[in-house]
């Protein structure tokens, strides 16, 4: 599975179109579930962090102290990415502090959006056995992948959707993951979001959540936002709010800047 995620990455990397990127404002796989087809700009670096607290049956609690997603545009069609989480875990009267193994991975642009067909993007993500802090260690890498699609409604309303599957790496056993999320333009600068999510274990009960948030442009290149929400099933977590900050910037200052 692993090559097949590199070779497609490399096939869609050789195939540039300008179509594809970030309008002239920042666009962030946050807040929420649902991740953007968009890539960063050619030559830019991005990095959203989240800060978040998640309770989970009535007395486990996590922290992410940040969770961090750092982006760089190859080209407008392909991104790198990074995933870097410092976290802080309580269960039966017992915490687990440290980094979680790091995360590499890609976002490549499949389709732009024309007629009802979505503006689609596959992410690919394989997750270290070991890089990380002792405690969070575990056996197997862990692959993930997503299908991510945006299609626009109205001039101030899109719909957006994820499918996929991951592994915890510590079983063989995949997840499949769906995002349902409408995405609102009050104004130029003030967004918001409504989501229903779920988690699908091949051989466990799904569980199914419902969020929310707002998002508040600063400037075309630095976004803040907040977020929370809550299970609607039994077996999901009890609720969790983030905030989160987010930001580009370019690595060639002699190129004009978005």
């Amino acid at each position: 599975m692993i090559r097949y995620f590199i070779l497609l990455g490399f096939v869609f990397a050789l195939n540039t179109n300008p179509s594809f990127g970030q309008t002239d404002e920042i666009e962030t796989d946050r807040p929420g579930e649902t991740e953007s087809p968009f890539i960063v700009p050619e030559n830019f670096i991005q990095i959203e962090n989240g800060f978040s607290i998640d309770k989970q049956n009535g007395e486990s609690k996590t922290y992410k102290i940040p969770s961090t997603l750092w982006k760089y545009g190859l080209n407008e069609r392909f991104e790198f990415r990074l995933i870097t989480e410092l976290v802080s875990e309580k269960e039966n009267n017992k915490t687990e502090t440290g980094l979680k193994p790091l995360t590499l991975g890609f976002k490549v642009n499949i389709c732009a959006e024309k007629g009802l067909i979505p503006m689609t993007s596959f992410i690919g993500h394989l997750t270290s056995t070991n890089l990380g802090s002792a405690a969070f260690h575990t056996p197997y890498f862990a692959p993930s992948f997503r299908f991510t699609m945006r299609r626009t409604l109205t001039e101030k309303i899109s719909l957006g959707y994820n499918l996929g599957a991951e592994w915890d790496g510590e079983t063989a056993e995949p997840t499949f993951i769906y995002t349902l999320s409408t995405e609102l333009s009050f104004t130029k600068k003030l967004g918001g979001f409504v989501e229903v999510y779920g988690f699908a274990p091949q051989d466990s009960k799904a569980d199914h959540n419902i969020d929310g948030g707002l998002t508040y442009l600063l400037n075309n290149n630095l976004m803040i936002d907040i977020s929370g929400g809550y299970g609607l099933t039994e077996n999901a977590r009890d609720n969790f709010l983030s905030v989160g900050l987010s930001y580009r910037f370019t690595t060639r200052h002699n190129k004009h800047h978005i």
